[in-house]
């Protein structure tokens, strides 16, 4: 291979890599909502995994952060915790500062 050749290729991964990390932060943050939601809810186990998992896969179908705090939301109230809208963004908020950490020093080395 030349040298072009591997700086193309290096490039390519470069780009790949850069537009891949938004979403993994995003699938991080939502199972860290997820897993915080399970536990308000009463959720253990499998079953709070399982939620967890649900809820990355509603931002995979919908790519918004409002059907995301609606559906937690939505099922922290079916349960009867006191959680209101404006708690279950914070934790959003926080929970995605912190996945961005998380996979940003990961990437960076």
């Amino acid at each position: 291979m030349t040298m072009f050749e591997d700086r193309e290729k290096a490039a390519e991964r470069q780009f790949i890599a850069e537009r891949e990390l938004p979403f993994k932060i995003a699938a991080r943050r939502n199972k860290l909502l997820g897993l915080w939601a399970a536990k308000q809810m009463g959720l253990s186990g499998e079953a709070a995994s399982r939620y967890a998992a649900s809820i990355v896969n509603a931002e995979a179908i919908g790519h918004d952060d409002r059907i995301i705090i609606q559906k937690v939301f939505g099922d922290l109230k079916a349960h009867g915790s006191p959680a209101g809208e404006a708690v279950v963004f914070d934790r959003l908020r926080e929970y995605s500062e912190q996945a961005t950490r998380e996979l940003g020093s990961a990437t960076a080395r």
